[in-house]
């Protein structure tokens, strides 16, 4: 199934709206800016008020309903989720197999008439076949949601965000430093420590730099004032 590029459209949130006033659910697909669940699909469950959040459209997504904004879901093409009819097998009949012709080689004394006949006709028992019972397959456990969770550095801040499957348990927030540098230390990978080390030697040369400015800028507005001084 490919991903929609485009979310809903003003004139499919309004339709939308009055689907779910009719008791219906309306199926949509998840766009590329909903990240690791896009493709996926879901049905809309409620639509709360866009001026209070962007995130109005609330979505079912296996068993959770979650909130995203009209770019994150866009709505799924007819007949998606549906699963195409398997064709009925026939069991195929056994035909009993053909009576052989029999062949007599002595001949049979005809019986008196005041004995009955003793020949019995031959029994001929039918065995109707059943079909095979297919095997049925047990159903695996289904198991927690993978986590993920983030630290990233951009723009001289360092954030982290958690996800669990598609539901964003926090939002990408800014953390200090330090703390950045103690979560890498639990990441035993070289490359992770050099690069950290390495972004924080030039933020410290760059406030270093920046105090120099600030106190040279300082030192020029005392000497002024104190011209100043001397001339009142």
């Amino acid at each position: 199934m490919g991903v929609a590029g485009q979310g809903l459209s003003d004139d499919e949130v309004r339709g939308i709206r009055e689907a779910l006033a009719a008791g219906r659910k309306p199926k949509v697909v998840f766009t590329a800016s909903a990240g690791q669940i896009a493709g996926q699909l879901g049905q809309v469950v409620e639509l709360t008020d866009p001026a209070v959040s962007d995130e109005y459209v609330v979505v079912r997504f296996g068993r959770d309903e979650l909130p995203f904004s009209p770019a994150d879901v866009a709505v799924a093409p007819r007949g998606a989720g549906r699963r195409p009819a398997e064709p009925k097998v026939e069991p195929t009949p056994v035909e009993p197999p053909a009576a052989e012709p029999e062949f007599v080689l002595d001949r049979m004394p005809q019986p008196r008439p005041e004995e009955p006949s003793r020949r019995e006709e031959p029994k001929v028992e039918t065995v109707e076949s059943k079909p095979a019972r297919r095997p049925v397959k047990a159903a695996k456990p289904k198991g927690p949601a993978g986590l993920t969770v983030t630290l990233a550095y951009a723009e001289g801040e360092w954030t982290v965000a958690a996800q669990q499957g598609g539901k964003v348990l926090a939002k990408p927030y800014v953390l200090k430093p330090a703390e950045a540098l103690r979560m890498v230390a639990l990441v035993d990978v070289p490359g992770v420590h050099e690069a950290v080390e390495q972004i924080l030697a030039s933020e410290r040369s760059e406030a270093e730099r920046q105090a120099e400015k600030l106190r040279a800028e300082l030192a020029e507005i005392e000497a002024r004032l104190a011209e100043l001084r001397e001339a009142g």
